[in-house]
């Protein structure tokens, strides 16, 4: 996934979206289970501290011991639970309190001047006797209303630590649960995101098979939001398509328009026998040449870059390498073919068989016995890859200013060889035209090396 694609942003979106909503849901989570936990355990005190009030006040002046039928933990030492019955004012009353705190004493909340809630308990954090955190409600009461006995202050203490573990108990297992969310919702992002563009995926291979000509136009059922950009490029490749048939046939509309006025112009100045008459047909020859070649190129050019050619280069090196054998039968001129199977050249079949037939046919009439054709293919179905074209042959081979020269269009470098000479100029007029190149150098067979690079299919 590239980081400029449109399923990278929708994947990075959507992530960021579930990575910043999830801890926030989190905390929002946790801060809610803490208030919950924090009331239940305070409604814990609160009862635990009107049972013994009502227990221990039922003495006509002094309260009593109150029996241990609330928390079991009151009878362990320092275990964090205490209960304790005070005198508010100093005097000679006793003083309660359950085994687990000993001889400890317990701080009054009272005493520190904290208001009572609405229902008269005052709520203080303090220390108990082994260190610990704990939480006090206090209420105040007396063994008999009536008379004027003393107040007594009843404490009930908790461990704060018992709070904070289920806390913590809880937060760990939000935090692996949001996790565990926050990662099946991303892997469920990464998977709507691949399939909601999977359709963008088949118009890509679809114009891929168009562009190596597998197939004329992009076909298949599509969703209803990407269907009319199907049918654009439908229309699109049509029209790409008529323009290139226009093109040719106005090409070819001209070719014989020309060629019919300058066979009339040859014809009739070869019938004049002076010099004028020779000197316009030798101009009118040069026209049509001209003509012809530029027709040529023309209609190369209108043919580059078609959508939907493509023609395999084994198809052509078949036959060609058959037929070059036969033809230099006597000489005994071996070659040898390396084609990659899926190598396919993105122009017209006929075009191809005039490079490849030039090169390999003027290699064959320098060679003394060997060539080789190895044809390699690069790229891929994403983007245009390049046809790797090299024949080499094991003839006398050129010098460098030899090599620089030959691509001149009617520069001949030996007279001895038949032909007209223009083979390779046309091949290079050829190759440029789709925007490809050729390049000579030495063969390690000691000749000459033709190296053609060609758009591929």
């Amino acid at each position: 996934m590239k980081l400029k694609s449109l399923a990278f942003r929708l994947f990075a979106t959507s992530a960021a979206w579930t990575l910043l909503v999830l801890p926030i849901a989190g905390v929002i989570i946790y801060r809610l289970y803490r208030d919950d936990v924090q009331a239940s355990f305070d409604a814990r005190l609160e009862k635990l501290v009107n049972s013994i009030a009502v227990d221990s006040m039922g003495g006509e002046k002094a309260p009593i011991a109150p029996a241990n039928r609330y928390e079991p933990l009151f009878e362990d030492f320092h275990s964090g639970w205490y209960w304790q019955i005070k005198p508010v004012e100093d005097g000679i009353a006793p003083s309660l309190a359950s085994a687990s705190l000993g001889d400890a004493k317990l701080e009054l909340p009272i005493t520190r001047d904290i208001k009572p809630d609405a229902n008269g308990a005052r709520w203080m954090g303090s220390t108990g006797p082994a260190g610990e955190r704990l939480r006090m409600v206090e209420v105040i009461d007396s063994p008999d209303s009536r008379e004027q006995t003393p107040r007594y202050s009843i404490i009930v203490a908790g461990p704060v630590d018992w709070l904070e573990s289920r806390v913590a108990n809880f937060l760990t297992r939000l935090t692996i649960a949001l996790f565990l969310t926050g990662v099946g919702l991303v892997t469920v992002t990464l998977f709507q995101v691949r399939f909601g563009l999977l359709p963008l995926r088949r118009i890509e291979q679809g114009l891929a098979e168009v562009r190596s000509g597998s197939a004329e136009k992009l076909e298949g059922e599509l969703p209803a939001e990407i269907e009319p950009l199907q049918d654009e490029l439908n229309a699109l490749i049509a029209s790409n398509q008529e323009i290139i048939d226009r093109a040719r046939t106005q090409v070819g509309n001209l070719a014989h328009a020309l060629k019919t006025p300058l066979a009339v112009i040859t014809n009739e100045a070869r019938e004049d026998k002076g010099a004028l008459g020779a000197k316009i047909a030798e101009q009118a020859e040069i026209m049509r040449d001209q003509v012809n070649h530029y027709l040529d190129r023309a209609r190369v050019a209108a043919r580059v870059g078609v959508i939907g050619r493509a023609t395999p280069v084994q198809d052509v090196l078949e036959p060609l390498q058959r037929a070059l054998e036969r033809i230099h039968r006597e000489r005994s001129i071996a070659i040898h073919v390396e084609c990659a199977p899926d190598a396919r050249f993105a122009g017209e079949r006929q075009d191809l068989e005039e490079i490849l037939g030039n090169v390999c046919d003027n290699a064959c009439k320098w060679a003394k016995s060997r060539v080789n054709v190895a044809v390699s293919a690069t790229g891929g179905r994403k983007s245009p890859g390049r046809l790797a074209i090299r024949i080499d042959d094991d003839g006398p081979g050129l010098s460098d200013e030899q090599r620089a020269r030959i691509g001149k269009r009617g520069v001949r470098l030996d007279e001895t060889k038949p032909g007209s000479g223009l083979g390779l100029s046309i091949v290079t007029d050829l190759v440029q035209s789709y925007r490809g190149s050729l390049t000579l150098a030495r063969s390690p067979l000691g000749g000459l090396r033709v190296e053609v690079d060609l758009p591929s299919a």
